[in-house]
């Protein structure tokens, strides 16, 4: 089910993951598959560290990203990144196509939630992986500081 992004409603929304109006930016677009926030994504050479291989980075922050937005639909809030922790598998090709980035909850401690995140190749490998941990804002506060949409907002029947 195709997850809306209502941040793209705000003229000053130009996040480097998920904005289509960053030029720069992997311009993101998210799927809610049971539990799991998904995405696809094609990279190119403008997103390489060695040659010809998708940048460390730029992995972390796929990671992260739908990690992200695991907290704004199924946590219902926003949150901020507190801690991650990734690990390397495989190298990511920048002429490969269709990578699928996913994230789903492993736990929760109190305000903190522990997502699991995974990136696979277009043949399915699982190339690199991270534990996210978020501190979960309450959602008057999401909303307040954060511009938090609420719930509805994602075009989800929840």
């Amino acid at each position: 089910m195709k997850i809306t992004n209502p941040y793209a409603l705000l003229q000053q929304h130009f996040c480097f993951g998920c904005s289509a109006k960053n030029p720069i930016g992997l311009q993101l677009n998210f799927n809610l598959e049971g539990d799991k926030v998904v995405s696809y994504w094609t990279p190119d050479e403008r997103y390489q560290g060695f040659h010809g291989v998708l940048h460390g980075g730029i992995q972390a922050t796929l990671l992260d990203e739908v990690a992200g937005w695991v907290v704004q639909v199924i946590c219902r809030t926003s949150g901020v990144t507190s801690e991650m922790k990734v690990q390397y598998h495989k190298p990511v090709h920048t002429h490969e196509k269709n990578l699928r980035i996913e994230a789903e909850i492993i736990g929760y401690r109190n305000r903190l939630v522990d997502i699991e995140a995974r990136l696979f190749n277009e043949s399915g490998n699982l190339c690199s992986m991270a534990v996210v941990t978020y501190y979960l804002f309450s959602e008057e506060v999401a909303k307040e500081k954060f511009h938090y949409p609420g719930a509805d907002s994602f075009g989800l029947d929840q």
